[in-house]
């Protein structure tokens, strides 16, 4: 075989066959315009660097940052009833479902994790956007049950992400009653004694703002979270004035008392491992990290405890520098 083919022949197949690049290796921040690699996006939970902005997270990354060393064991999900309704938009429900779980490798919208945060073992469900827009169905209200039931039977607390458009509208009535059930579950843990935190993260609406996610004991929203039960243009269609700037998201919501505290994505850890040692009675941990109080003041969490019943008390988080990926 002369040069030709062993130098020629290679470089021309080199021209006419160019390598394929992936198309998500950068993100572009929906307020800044700015572009991210994904590697640094990632290792920053999922929040850009210069504006703070914090984007949609998977499950499965929240409760790998969330835990302690990243270690936890996923619960299994109770067996329910599929497609109870035999229903059928532009596709079947149960197909919607089948291409749902192979894209995002879960059984439904709510994932339920047993784990430890600052030592301190705690009971944790998280509902997945990515899953038919976290949407409430009879496999994620059993879930949420369940997690809870967990709880209350090892004398643990309870936490969870809220992220949904609302009941899934496939199930019909059978996914409205899931509201009431859970609700109903809740108090249940409330009578145990236990700790019920709930955060808030990016969309949080419909039937899911108005039962189990205003119910916790303390609720926390994430930075620019769009939280609500109707939507914005919905509201001004219906009552024909302009809503004010902000409006359902997570800053003016604390203005107006309808949530407890926003904080940064990378001090949840600290800021509820705070919360829960409280409720829980036990001794605040040696390195427990100072909670900024909205004056900019440090207070530490044994000297000054949270008081959420006042409105001098509101809390927020100083967002910590970003980290990037080697």
């Amino acid at each position: 075989m002369n040069w030709i083919d062993k130098v020629v022949r290679p470089k021309i197949r080199s021209f006419l066959h160019k390598r394929e690049v992936a198309d998500n290796l950068w993100v572009k921040c929906p307020q800044s315009g700015e572009m991210i690699f994904h590697r640094d996006l990632e290792a920053n939970q999922w929040v850009v660097p210069n504006s703070n902005y914090h984007m949609k997270i998977k499950s499965s990354d929240r409760l790998k940052s969330f835990f302690d060393s990243g270690e936890y064991e996923e619960l299994d999900l109770p067996q329910v009833v599929q497609d109870p309704l035999k229903f059928r938009d532009l596709k079947r429900y149960s197909d919607r479902l089948k291409e749902h779980r192979n894209k995002t490798g879960m059984y439904d919208a709510v994932v339920l994790a047993r784990g430890k945060l600052r030592t301190q073992e705690i009971i944790v469900a998280v509902q997945d956007f990515d899953f038919i827009a976290g949407s409430l169905s009879i496999a994620a209200g059993a879930a949420i049950v369940k997690g809870i039931n967990v709880a209350i039977e090892n004398k643990l607390p309870f936490v969870i992400f809220t992220a949904s458009g609302g009941a899934r509208m496939q199930e019909g009535i059978l996914s409205l009653m899931q509201l009431p059930k859970i609700t109903v579950a809740v108090k249940r843990l409330k009578r145990a004694g236990l700790p019920y935190i709930v955060v808030l993260t990016n969309p949080t609406t419909g039937g899911v703002t108005a039962s189990y996610a205003m119910l916790g004991d303390v609720h926390i929203a994430e930075p620019g979270a769009q939280i609500g039960f109707a939507g914005a243009r919905v509201i001004e269609q219906t009552i024909r004035e302009k809503l004010p700037e902000g409006f359902q998201r997570s800053e003016y919501l604390l203005e107006h008392g309808m949530v407890d505290m926003v904080v940064h994505r990378h001090n949840l850890r600290d800021i509820i491992s705070s919360l829960l040692l409280m409720f829980m009675g036990l001794p605040a941990a040696e390195k427990s990290t100072s909670i900024i109080v909205a004056d900019q003041q440090e207070v530490e969490p044994k000297e000054q405890p949270i008081n959420t019943d006042k409105d001098d008390g509101l809390l927020s988080s100083v967002p910590p520098e970003a980290a990037h990926a080697e």
